[in-house]
Protein backbone atom coordinates (compact mmCIF):
# COMPACT_ATOMS: atom_id res chain seq x y z
CA UNK A 1 0.00 0.00 0.00
CA UNK A 2 2.97 2.62 0.33
CA UNK A 3 3.59 2.38 -3.33
CA UNK A 4 -0.13 3.79 -3.77
CA UNK A 5 -0.26 6.24 -1.05
CA UNK A 6 2.76 7.81 -2.21
CA UNK A 7 1.37 8.13 -5.27
CA UNK A 8 -1.35 10.14 -3.93
CA UNK A 9 0.51 12.09 -1.37
CA UNK A 10 2.52 13.74 -4.55
CA UNK A 11 -0.61 14.33 -6.75
CA UNK A 12 -1.98 15.90 -3.20
CA UNK A 13 1.20 17.49 -2.56
CA UNK A 14 2.04 18.73 -6.37
CA UNK A 15 -0.62 18.66 -8.52
CA UNK A 16 1.11 15.84 -10.21
CA UNK A 17 0.02 12.82 -11.14
CA UNK A 18 -3.76 14.50 -11.42
CA UNK A 19 -6.12 12.29 -10.05
CA UNK A 20 -9.74 11.75 -9.36
CA UNK A 21 -10.36 13.23 -5.89
CA UNK A 22 -12.48 10.10 -4.91
CA UNK A 23 -9.47 7.89 -5.84
CA UNK A 24 -7.24 10.28 -3.25
CA UNK A 25 -9.83 10.22 -0.32
CA UNK A 26 -10.24 6.54 -0.75
CA UNK A 27 -8.91 4.53 2.38
CA UNK A 28 -6.37 2.57 1.28
CA UNK A 29 -7.56 -0.41 2.46
CA UNK A 30 -10.14 -0.06 0.31
CA UNK A 31 -8.46 0.32 -2.72
CA UNK A 32 -9.59 -1.84 -5.46
CA UNK A 33 -7.52 -3.99 -8.01
CA UNK A 34 -8.54 -1.42 -10.58
CA UNK A 35 -8.13 1.52 -8.06
CA UNK A 36 -4.17 0.12 -7.96
CA UNK A 37 -4.22 0.08 -11.52
CA UNK A 38 -5.02 3.26 -12.19
CA UNK A 39 -2.58 5.43 -9.43
CA UNK A 40 0.27 2.81 -10.66
CA UNK A 41 -0.45 3.75 -14.44
CA UNK A 42 -0.67 7.70 -13.48
CA UNK A 43 2.74 7.45 -11.41
CA UNK A 44 4.42 5.82 -14.06
CA UNK A 45 3.32 8.53 -16.56
CA UNK A 46 4.43 10.96 -13.53
CA UNK A 47 7.46 9.61 -13.77
CA UNK A 48 7.86 8.61 -9.87
CA UNK A 49 10.51 6.17 -8.78
CA UNK A 50 8.07 3.86 -8.24
CA UNK A 51 11.12 0.94 -8.06
CA UNK A 52 11.71 2.39 -4.74
CA UNK A 53 9.03 0.10 -3.55
CA UNK A 54 10.69 -3.54 -4.48
CA UNK A 55 10.08 -6.05 -1.84
CA UNK A 56 12.81 -5.04 0.98
CA UNK A 57 11.75 -7.56 3.39
CA UNK A 58 13.38 -10.48 2.52
CA UNK A 59 16.77 -9.11 3.63
CA UNK A 60 18.15 -11.28 6.67
CA UNK A 61 18.85 -8.47 8.89
CA UNK A 62 15.53 -6.57 8.23
CA UNK A 63 13.98 -9.87 9.20
CA UNK A 64 15.92 -10.39 12.05
CA UNK A 65 14.78 -6.82 13.15
CA UNK A 66 10.84 -7.47 12.08
CA UNK A 67 10.65 -10.66 14.38
CA UNK A 68 12.52 -8.82 17.40
CA UNK A 69 10.11 -6.24 17.02
CA UNK A 70 7.52 -8.67 16.94
CA UNK A 71 8.33 -9.92 20.19
CA UNK A 72 7.95 -7.31 22.00
CA UNK A 73 5.19 -5.20 19.65
CA UNK A 74 6.26 -1.63 19.91
CA UNK A 75 3.74 1.24 21.19
CA UNK A 76 5.56 3.49 19.16
CA UNK A 77 9.02 3.95 17.05
CA UNK A 78 11.23 5.85 16.31
CA UNK A 79 13.53 5.05 12.99
CA UNK A 80 16.71 7.09 12.55
CA UNK A 81 18.10 7.63 9.35
CA UNK A 82 15.34 5.75 7.63
CA UNK A 83 17.01 6.45 3.98
CA UNK A 84 15.31 4.86 1.49
CA UNK A 85 13.04 2.88 3.74
CA UNK A 86 14.69 -0.64 3.36
CA UNK A 87 14.03 -1.13 7.11
CA UNK A 88 10.56 1.57 7.57
CA UNK A 89 8.78 -0.02 5.10
CA UNK A 90 8.74 -3.43 6.03
CA UNK A 91 7.73 -2.54 9.41
CA UNK A 92 4.69 0.19 8.20
CA UNK A 93 3.53 -3.18 6.23
CA UNK A 94 3.83 -5.48 9.23
CA UNK A 95 3.11 -3.19 12.09
CA UNK A 96 0.34 -0.65 9.98
CA UNK A 97 -1.11 0.18 13.91
CA UNK A 98 2.08 1.73 15.42
CA UNK A 99 2.93 5.59 15.21
CA UNK A 100 6.40 5.58 13.51
CA UNK A 101 8.52 8.77 13.30
CA UNK A 102 10.97 8.50 10.88
CA UNK A 103 14.07 10.86 11.28
CA UNK A 104 16.56 11.44 8.81
CA UNK A 105 18.70 14.60 8.05
CA UNK A 106 18.27 14.52 4.31
CA UNK A 107 15.88 16.50 3.16
CA UNK A 108 14.65 15.23 -0.16
CA UNK A 109 14.26 11.84 1.98
CA UNK A 110 12.10 13.54 4.40
CA UNK A 111 9.95 15.06 1.65
CA UNK A 112 9.75 11.36 -0.01
CA UNK A 113 8.56 10.23 3.51
CA UNK A 114 5.63 13.21 4.05
CA UNK A 115 4.33 12.34 0.84
CA UNK A 116 3.83 8.68 1.84
CA UNK A 117 2.22 9.79 5.06
CA UNK A 118 0.02 12.67 3.70
CA UNK A 119 -1.41 9.79 0.87
CA UNK A 120 -2.33 7.97 3.66
CA UNK A 121 -0.18 6.72 6.24
CA UNK A 122 -1.42 8.09 9.04
CA UNK A 123 0.80 6.24 11.08
CA UNK A 124 4.05 7.86 9.89
CA UNK A 125 5.44 11.28 10.55
CA UNK A 126 8.21 12.19 9.46
CA UNK A 127 11.38 15.22 10.64
CA UNK A 128 13.80 16.66 9.22
CA UNK A 129 16.42 16.12 12.73
CA UNK A 130 19.91 14.98 13.36
CA UNK A 131 20.29 12.19 16.08
CA UNK A 132 23.44 13.62 17.70
CA UNK A 133 21.25 16.69 18.68
CA UNK A 134 18.04 16.31 18.64
CA UNK A 135 16.24 17.28 21.74
CA UNK A 136 13.33 15.59 22.07
CA UNK A 137 11.78 15.06 26.01
CA UNK A 138 13.64 12.12 27.34
CA UNK A 139 11.69 8.69 26.63
CA UNK A 140 9.69 9.90 23.31
CA UNK A 141 9.65 6.87 21.84
CA UNK A 142 9.28 3.40 23.22
CA UNK A 143 11.82 1.73 20.72
CA UNK A 144 14.01 3.36 18.58
CA UNK A 145 16.07 1.68 15.89
CA UNK A 146 19.51 2.22 13.90
CA UNK A 147 19.92 0.10 11.18
CA UNK A 148 22.88 0.13 9.20
CA UNK A 149 23.58 4.26 10.78
CA UNK A 150 25.55 4.18 12.96
CA UNK A 151 29.07 3.58 11.27
CA UNK A 152 27.99 6.56 9.14
CA UNK A 153 27.61 9.55 12.41
CA UNK A 154 31.30 11.08 13.14
CA UNK A 155 30.06 11.65 16.46
CA UNK A 156 28.74 8.02 17.13
CA UNK A 157 29.07 8.19 21.05
CA UNK A 158 26.61 11.07 20.76
CA UNK A 159 24.37 9.49 18.78
CA UNK A 160 23.87 6.40 20.53
CA UNK A 161 23.61 8.21 24.34
CA UNK A 162 20.70 10.41 22.34
CA UNK A 163 19.19 7.57 21.08
CA UNK A 164 19.29 5.48 24.64
CA UNK A 165 17.74 8.77 26.01
CA UNK A 166 15.17 8.73 23.96
CA UNK A 167 13.73 5.20 24.07
CA UNK A 168 12.12 3.66 27.05
CA UNK A 169 12.56 0.15 26.27
CA UNK A 170 14.91 -0.91 23.36
CA UNK A 171 17.24 0.48 21.24
CA UNK A 172 17.88 -1.67 18.47
CA UNK A 173 20.60 -1.40 15.55
CA UNK A 174 22.37 -3.18 12.73
CA UNK A 175 26.08 -2.55 11.35
CA UNK A 176 28.49 -3.91 9.38
CA UNK A 177 30.53 -6.44 11.36
CA UNK A 178 33.71 -6.36 8.77
CA UNK A 179 35.55 -3.78 6.77
CA UNK A 180 34.26 -2.83 3.32
CA UNK A 181 34.99 -0.29 0.90
CA UNK A 182 32.26 2.17 1.22
CA UNK A 183 33.51 5.29 2.11
CA UNK A 184 30.69 6.43 3.74
CA UNK A 185 31.34 4.19 6.54
CA UNK A 186 33.45 5.55 8.77
CA UNK A 187 33.35 3.02 11.57
CA UNK A 188 33.47 -0.38 12.16
CA UNK A 189 31.44 -0.94 15.19
CA UNK A 190 32.59 -4.21 16.95
CA UNK A 191 30.35 -5.93 20.05
CA UNK A 192 32.94 -4.79 22.55
CA UNK A 193 33.19 -1.00 21.32
CA UNK A 194 29.03 -0.95 21.22
CA UNK A 195 29.18 -2.73 24.11
CA UNK A 196 31.39 -0.09 25.62
CA UNK A 197 29.40 3.06 24.03
CA UNK A 198 25.95 1.68 25.16
CA UNK A 199 26.77 0.52 28.84
CA UNK A 200 28.11 3.92 29.20
CA UNK A 201 24.86 5.46 27.72
CA UNK A 202 23.22 3.66 30.30
CA UNK A 203 21.84 0.97 28.41
CA UNK A 204 20.95 -2.33 31.08
CA UNK A 205 21.64 -5.20 28.66
CA UNK A 206 22.80 -5.93 25.54
CA UNK A 207 22.31 -9.00 22.93
CA UNK A 208 24.29 -9.76 19.93
CA UNK A 209 23.78 -11.69 17.43
CA UNK A 210 25.46 -12.46 13.50
CA UNK A 211 23.51 -11.57 10.40
CA UNK A 212 25.35 -12.11 6.89
CA UNK A 213 27.83 -10.02 7.82
CA UNK A 214 26.07 -7.71 9.82
CA UNK A 215 25.82 -7.37 13.79
CA UNK A 216 22.63 -7.49 15.30
CA UNK A 217 21.99 -5.69 18.89
CA UNK A 218 19.34 -5.10 20.83
CA UNK A 219 19.55 -3.05 23.93
CA UNK A 220 17.01 -2.81 26.98
CA UNK A 221 17.13 0.66 28.22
Amino acid sequence: MLKYAYIRGVSKRTGVPALDKDLVRKPLNELTENDKEILEKAGREAELKLYRFKNLGELPRVQKAIGFLKGVWPESLLDVGSGRGVFLFPFLEAFPYVSVTSADILDYRVEFLRDIALGGIETLTAVQENIVTWNAPDKSFDIVTMLEVLEHIPEVEKAIFNAVRLARRYVVVSVPSKEDNNPEHIHLLTKDILTDLFTRAGAKSLHFDGVNGHLFMTARV
